[in-house]
This record gives structure tokens, sequence and C-alpha cells, in this order.
């Protein structure tokens, strides 16, 4: 097998797959699918969802990637020639996630340079849309290309570049200050926002339950959808980072402390969001459902609000965008590595130049949601890309390793590296539990999706970025899985299993 630049040690590996795990999606996504699916229900759901299909799939992925050596498509098709398409599948929807959230991380830097002056002024909901995105009236209205955006998105592309420009080697040391550092100032925001005054309010909004609840299968679609999004299983990512790890490397401690660590950061973080909208809330004398915004809303119009009222108002919105910059960066690089990985893999081309590769053509996909409608078109893709692009991965992936492959073969494999041992329930549980619950999850949403079209959007908005999308990334991945490339190191060696 040709040489692969391997992690540093154990410890680049985890901080990597963490820093990929914990992003944007732990205080933006998650506490506003808490507030929308019954607070403390939703919590409950979201923990049993992450030892019940988050962990499971996460010991699948890195095991496949340390046995095979290959970052996702490779490592399929080592399992069985028909299935490279699934690998290709998985890495395409994580890049195709990857262009629109550099444009989020594109408004997090820029608006961390607009806390120094507060830019936003006495109407931030109206400086974001209005003066800052430029919205337009309707996703086919799309306006033009908003420059300061643009810079923004081209500065947060070549940071995203140069983090994974030489694989492994770089990304190891990139790590040790974007995951420590959100770390640090995630702790900095939970402490302040729990000692505001009003911040109980909104955490026991967080924290208290609404049982009845956990009767919607909507509130377990969101739940699974959040763990798969969180975690980054899915997308590739994890095939593609153990792929680097070296011969002997503990895969079940390693892949419980990512999962445990991924949930409780979003956990902890959750009453700094709901702290501070507690505060928020008693300052306006308003009902905290009254101020809670989701997606966006919460981070660039309600925290910039919070932020104004603030002591030191200025230095807690700078850290506050510096740590959402940190958050989503090693997120974004590690999305793009899992395809620039595979292109390397495929092609046999110089890490540097599928580097190069990926985040050009990311950064041109990206131009298209820096006009003034870009926000509809995101907010579209992101809702399908979870809902329908992540969840039929993991089921195909459970149903191929379970039934396709000898799955205890790979458990043994797990359990030969690792300084603790799996038991057969994990078998059990990839090749029925996770995808019986996957299939029931998948058709109800289907259901809700034909009877409800998204927040209303236009039917030929989500036939196209919406049904559109999740169509097409399974087709492209069919044509990459066909094509013949001498250098595919699939072929280096026999397949394992036929």
């Amino acid at each position: 097998m040709a040489f692969r630049e391997l992690w540093s040690s154990k410890r680049a590996f985890i901080l990597a797959s963490i820093g990929s795990a914990i992003g944007l999606g732990n205080l933006w996504r998650f506490p506003f699918k808490c507030y929308e699916n019954g607070g403390g229900a939703f919590l409950i759901a979201y923990f049993i969802a992450l030892f019940v299909a988050g962990i499971p799939v996460l010991l699948l992925e890195i095991s496949l990637g340390h046995k095979f050596g290959l970052a996702a498509p490779g490592t399929f098709k080592k399992v069985k020639k028909k299935f490279e398409f699934l690998g290709w599948w998985a890495v395409l929807v994580g890049f195709g996630i990857v262009t629109y959230y550099a444009v989020v991380m594109a408004w997090s830097l820029l608006y961390g340079i607009f806390s120094v002056s507060h830019k936003w002024g006495s109407n931030p909901v109206n400086f974001f849309y209005k003066d800052f995105l430029k919205l337009t009236d309707s996703p086919f209205q799309l306006g033009s290309i908003n420059p300061l955006i643009l810079i923004g998105l081209v500065i947060c592309w070549i940071l995203i570049m140069f983090s994974i420009w030489k694989g492994a080697k770089t990304v190891g040391k990139v790590v040790y200050a974007t995951v420590v550092l959100p770390w640090i100032l995630l702790i900095v925001f939970v402490i302040r926002g729990v000692t505001l005054p009003g911040a109980g309010i909104g955490i026991i909004y967080y924290i208290k339950p609404v049982f009845v609840k956990l009767l919607e299968p909507s509130v377990w679609m969101a739940a699974f959808g959040q763990i798969f999004y969180s975690v980054s299983i899915g997308f590739g990512i994890m095939i593609a980072y153990a792929s680097f790890l070296p011969k002997n490397s503990d895969i079940l401690g390693s892949a419980y402390i990512i999962g445990i660590s991924d949930a409780l950061t979003a956990f902890v973080g959750g009453f700094a969001v709901f702290g501070t909208l507690g505060y928020y809330a008693d300052i306006k004398g308003l009902p905290i459902e009254q101020v809670l915004k989701g997606g966006p809303g919460l981070t660039f119009c309600t925290y910039p609000e919070v932020i104004s009222h603030l002591p030191f108002a200025q230095v807690f919105g700078v850290l506050f965008f510096l740590m959402l910059m940190t958050l989503a960066i090693d997120s974004a690089f590690s999305l793009v590595e899992a395809f620039a990985a595979s292109l390397e893999d495929k092609f046999g081309i110089k890490h540097r130049t599928a580097n190069f590769i990926a985040s050009g053509t990311g950064l041109l996909l990206g131009i298209f949601f820096t006009f003034g409608a870009g926000l509809y078109w995101l907010d579209i893709a992101d809702h399908f890309l979870e809902h329908f692009g992540l969840i039929p991965i993991v089921l195909v992936e459970c149903i191929v390793i379970g039934w396709f492959y000898k799955t205890n073969k790979l458990r043994q494999h797990l359990n030969e590296v690792s300084h603790g041992r799996l038991k057969g329930w994990w078998v059990w549980f990839i090749k029925i539990v996770i995808p019986v619950i996957l299939i029931v999850l998948f058709i109800t949403q289907i259901i809700k999706e034909i009877k409800t079209p998204y927040e209303g959007y236009p039917a030929s908005a989500i036939a196209i970025a919406g049904w559109g999308l999740v169509i097409l990334l399974p087709i492209i991945a069919i044509v990459f899985s066909l094509i013949k490339a001498r250098h595919d190191r699939a072929d280096e060696e026999t397949l394992e299993e036929e």
C-alpha cells in the first residue's frame, strides 16, 4: 500500500475528531432543536440517540477507516466493489454542506470585526437581514453578490485550505488551538450566562421536559439527525481520519471519548445560550418564547443585542464570534479533508493538489450563497441534507456492513487494537436495531414533508435545493464510482471480502 501520512499521536486524532464533531451546530442548531422539541424531552431523546446509534456507528466508521487505511470510497470498495458509490455519496453530502457552512463562517468572521464598534446598532435584526445580508423578498429574487461576504468567504477558504495543507500532519497541529480555545471560551460564556439576572428563566425552559413530546416521531427524527450531524458520522470524515491512525490504536476508547465529548459540549453550551436568553427576556420584559430565534437569528440577531447590554460588550462580542470561528473551522476542514483524501486515493494525485481542487471548488460553489437570496437557499439545502442526506447514508451504511460484510470480523479487528472489548450486541445494533429505527423515522419524515412544505417555501425552490440536491448527490456518487482510475488505491490489493 502506498505511503499514507499518519497522526503524530492518538491525542491528535481524538482532538481532530472532536473538533470535527463540535461546531456551529452545538451553539446554533442544538439549542433551537431543543426548544422546538420539548426542552428536556429532546435532551432525553438526544442522549438515547447518542448511545443507540451515534456511538455504534462511530465505532463502525472508525473501525472501517483503520482496517482498510483508505478514505470512504476506497473503504467501501474494499468491502465490495459495487459499494464504492456509498463512500462518494457520504463525502459529497459533507462537501455540499461545507459550501454553505463556510459562508456562515464568513458571517462570524465579519461579525467579530463588527463587535468592536457594535456596527449592528440598536436594531440587530434589521442590520443582519437588510444591511448585512441584503436579503431579497424571495428565493428566486437572487439579488447581487455581497462583496463584503465574498471577501470573508475567500479568507475562510484560505484558512480551511492551509489547515489541511499537509493532511494529518497539519491538522494534528491546528486542532490544538481550534479545539482547546473554543472550550475555554465556552466555559467563560457558560459561567457568564448562568450568573446573569433572569438566567434561571431560560435554564428552566431549557431542561424542563415536556414528556408528551417523546410520543412525536419528529422529536426522535430531530434527535437522530442532530446526533449524526453533530458527531460527524455519515460524512466519511471519521473513515478518512481513522485511515491516518497507526496500527495499534484504542478505537473503542477513542469513539466513546469523541461521542460523549461532543454531546456534553452541546449540553453545556445550552446553559450559556438559554441563560443568556433568560437574561435578555428579563430586561425586555418578554416571555422567553418571544426572544428565541432559530438558526442564524439566534447567533446574528439575538446574541448581538444581548452582547450590547453586557459590561465589556466589545470584549465579549469579539470573544463570542472568535469562539464561533474556531468551532466552525475544524468542522469545515474535516469535511474538505474527507473529500480531498477520497480524490487522492481514487486518482493518485498529491494531497496538496487534491486539497486545492476541493477548496477551490467549495469556494466557487459557495459564492452562490453570497447573493441576496443566499440565506433562503442555504436554509433549504441545510434542512434537506440533514434529514434526507445523512440519515439515508447511515441507514445504507449499516445495511451494507451488517448484511454484506462479516461484521464480527470488523468487531474482532476493533477488539484487537483496543484496550477494552466490544460485545456482540454491537453487531445486532448495526444489522437490525439502527436500520429499523432509521427506516421508521425516514418514512415518517417524508410523509411530514409532503404534507407540510418546509417553512412555506415555494414548491419549485424546495424541488431544486431540497429534493433535487438530495437526489443529485447519489447520482454524482455513482458516476464517480464508475470512473476507472489507474491509481485507485482500493485496487492496489486484492479485495478482502467478496
